[in-house]
């Protein structure tokens, strides 16, 4: 795996920074914001993760001696340009939106303000980190609500989008809620809890499938979870599985379960519960894989499938159903020499694309329960109304508002990172990320999480931030209008 990303980035990143430098705009500050416009399975919420590795990457962002060699080879980039790469350090500020965060559309999860040069260049490497394992942890959480309390093990690293994405994978998954990973690497780096069996190739290696079991219970006594259909689940696999559960009982030790793989998992899940029981084990667990996904373990437990564990892998790591969440990364102001940020706005004919403009924090509503109610944003320097009614506005309907009572109870979203390019937050190890997870969900009502038609949450703009949008967006189609004249 590759240690040092300066270079992992699109070129068009790197002959803006260069254009950047010849126009003298190495100190011109800009803000920019890390958002999503829509949420992967037409799903209710998506899960921040990422933040911990945007860290790493821009605490280490150098660019050494073969960096400046390979760009230089090029051939087309200004001796300027590369010189100040050579001296390159992140300088600016960072604010964002904690890991195991619940977030929605069209909120900034990571606001930077800093250089336009330096708060161009990590564009790409932002969205990399942030899109995939804010996708992945997202994905982890609806298949865990699915399980409803079962316990849930990510098993995709043989399937994982190499190296590097199976870790970041296996670490957005368990911050999504999955209890542990096949991953031994993950677990090791993120004291993620690891699992495992074995696979049909070790019952294979034997003359018997019984014998592989005996073996296999010889070895790991206290650790014994036996693949069951590599010849026949239920006529062979099962029984022979009680048997040997039998004998390891005699030597003090306990059958910790089975794993189905194949077949109906409802009704093969349904039989061996009842061989187990009959057969005195009613606490041998049965594990279940084969390509589940939320859908199907929703589908198997309303069939009333006695599965305990599932191991899920392919669709998970990779967000099968949904590969790519479209996070972007766009300018929203920009210092004029008027001694403060000048909101800009990015105009677009797809009402989506239009962009929220200004500096903003990200505020959370909620009632009187203790509910998430809607997210707000103002701008960094608007006062947030406290103890009094306002109205919030839609940012793409004008005809749509969610007006919000003084009950409310209020709190800002983003935290600071960085300031002046120095590191002021301190990550929380995964374990702590997983909890605020956990916590958040609770915050969400049902309504939101469920697969079909979930309720939409309310990401809304102050009537301020508002106004100033409506007014970028008039002036934008004057300019229009006059340039188009003859």
């Amino acid at each position: 795996m590759w240690s040092n990303w300066a270079l992992l980035t699109d070129l068009y990143q790197l002959t803006m920074v260069g254009g950047y430098v010849k126009e003298g705009k190495t100190h011109q500050w800009a803000n920019f914001d890390y958002f999503f416009r829509s949420i992967p399975d037409n799903g209710g919420y998506c899960i921040s993760a990422g933040l911990a590795d945007v860290i790493e990457y821009l605490k280490t962002l150098r660019f050494n001696k073969e960096d400046l060699s390979y760009l230089k080879g090029l051939s087309i980039f200004p001796k300027d340009a590369l010189t100040y790469l050579e001296n390159f350090k992140f300088s600016g500020d960072m604010r964002a939106i904690p890991e195991g965060t619940l977030v929605f559309p069209h909120e900034p999860l990571i606001r930077v303000t800093a250089p336009l040069p330096e708060a161009q260049l990590i564009e790409t490497a932002l969205l990399n980190i942030m899109n995939f394992q804010t996708l992945i942890a997202t994905k982890a959480a609806r298949v865990v609500w699915a399980a409803q309390g079962d316990i849930v093990v990510d098993f995709g690293l043989r399937r994982a989008h190499g190296p590097d994405g199976a870790l970041m994978a296996s670490r957005a998954a368990y911050i999504g809620g999955v209890d542990g990973t096949s991953n031994v690497l993950a677990g090791r780096l993120y004291g993620i809890p690891v699992r495992g069996t074995h696979a049909h190739s070790w019952v294979e290696s034997f003359t018997k499938e019984l014998e592989a079991f005996r073996a296999y219970a010889r070895v790991y006594p206290d650790a014994c979870l036996l693949l069951v259909d590599t010849y026949d689940t239920l006529q062979s696999g099962v029984s022979n599985a009680i048997q040997v559960g039998h004998e390891m009982r005699k030597k003090g030790h306990g059958l910790q379960g089975i794993r189905l793989d194949s077949g109906d998992l409802a009704y093969l899940s349904k039989q061996a519960r009842r061989m187990l029981d009959e057969g005195g084990f009613p606490d041998t667990a049965i594990v279940a894989s084969s390509d589940l996904d939320e859908w199907l373990v929703q589908s198997l437990k309303r069939q009333g499938a006695q599965i305990d564990i599932w191991g899920v892998g392919t669709r998970l790591v990779t967000s099968f159903s949904c590969p790519a969440l479209g996070g972007v990364y766009k300018l929203t102001a920009l210092d004029e020499n008027d001694k403060r940020m000048t909101p800009k706005i990015k105009r677009s004919d797809n009402p989506e694309k239009i962009t929220n403009p200004g500096v903003k924090k990200a505020v959370r509503m909620y009632d009187n329960r203790g509910h998430m109610r809607g997210d707000v944003l103002f701008l960094e320097e608007e006062v947030i109304p406290r103890n009094r009614s306002f109205r919030a506005h839609h940012p793409i309907f004008p005809h749509v508002y969610k007006t919000y009572r003084r009950h409310f109870k209020i709190r800002e979203l983003m935290v600071p990172i960085f300031e002046k390019g120095k590191l002021v937050y301190e990550c929380p190890d995964v374990e702590k990320i997983r909890k605020n997870t956990f916590k958040n969900l609770e915050e969400l009502d049902d309504a939101y999480k469920r697969f079909h038609n979930p309720h939409t949450y309310h990401v809304s703009l102050s009537p301020l931030l508002y106004k100033i949008k409506q007014r970028l967006l008039k002036d934008a189609a004057k300019k229009l209008t006059t340039t188009s004249q003859p």
